[in-house]
């Protein structure tokens, strides 16, 4: 088995601390690929010197809509200089959160569009962050997204599931969907096109079930593919493949 984890931030101060520790255990637990996503540039930094003979590491970056605050113009500059080094194969992650009230709703709506023309500009796929701002973010996404888009750690409905694959949009599960209590969640994959989901850890947070409390780490990718797996009522083996071949799909390679 060679898994990949499409959503993790193993360069986040919490995890970097013992980042040769977390790969390590990724190799043993035979994840073959990462999508390691910065929010920072110092995340991204550390993600550039990220090595390691059995593991790929692809490396995306974006401005979460919690810390839009954070940015200026000045930041935006260093970004579009980073997109046209090309070592990114996605941006994001980016979107709307309305959970948390950090950042004013129409900063977020801003800053999502302008990163969605980012993308555009340089063809890459985002990953998308969607918190109690369903319709909103649907909407931009209508209107804003020329490239691929996935919805990373969906918690949303099987409706809004079925809206997202009529979109064209990719989708990934993380840990909730393992939950004892996420019986909505878990219909989900059985009304998505196979081939438009993965799986991610979102670590350090959400550790799927058994581990649900510790901190969270790519390891622990297997028991949430297992899980939609079981769900959707397939081999492993076949999940892997196809889910290899989505993610290739969704990055352009």
């Amino acid at each position: 088995m060679e898994l990949i984890d499409s959503h993790a931030h193993i360069t986040c101060d919490q995890l970097y601390d013992r980042i040769d520790e977390v790969i390590n255990n990724a190799v043993e637990a035979k994840v073959a690929r990462i999508l390691v996503v910065c929010t920072d540039f110092v995340s991204y930094e550390r993600a550039l010197q990220l090595h390691h003979d059995k593991i790929t590491f692809d490396l995306a970056l974006g401005f979460h809509p919690c810390d839009l605050n954070e940015f200026n113009e000045e930041s935006y500059e260093r970004f579009e200089q980073i997109l046209k080094d090309g070592k990114l194969v996605a941006l994001g992650e980016i979107g709307l959160d309305y959970h948390w009230d950090t950042v004013q709703r129409e900063v977020q709506k801003e800053g999502f569009i302008r990163q969605l023309k980012l993308a555009d500009a340089y063809k890459l796929p985002v990953i998308i962050h969607m918190r109690d701002a369903t319709q909103d973010t649907l909407d931009i996404l209508a209107e804003h997204a020329n490239t691929k888009f996935l919805l990373h750690c969906f918690s949303a409905s099987k409706e809004v599931a079925q809206v997202i694959m009529k979109m064209g949009g990719y989708i990934s599960f993380a840990g909730p969907i393992t939950f004892k209590n996420a019986k909505g969640l878990q219909e989900v994959p059985q009304v998505c096109d196979m081939n438009r989901i993965l799986v991610e850890t979102d670590c350090p947070y959400l550790a799927p079930h058994p581990y649900r409390g510790k901190q969270n780490e790519v390891k622990y990718v297997t028991s949430t593919f297992s899980k939609v797996a079981s769900l959707l009522e397939i081999e492993e083996l076949e999940l892997e493949k196809t889910m290899k071949d989505t993610y290739l799909n969704f990055i352009g390679q």
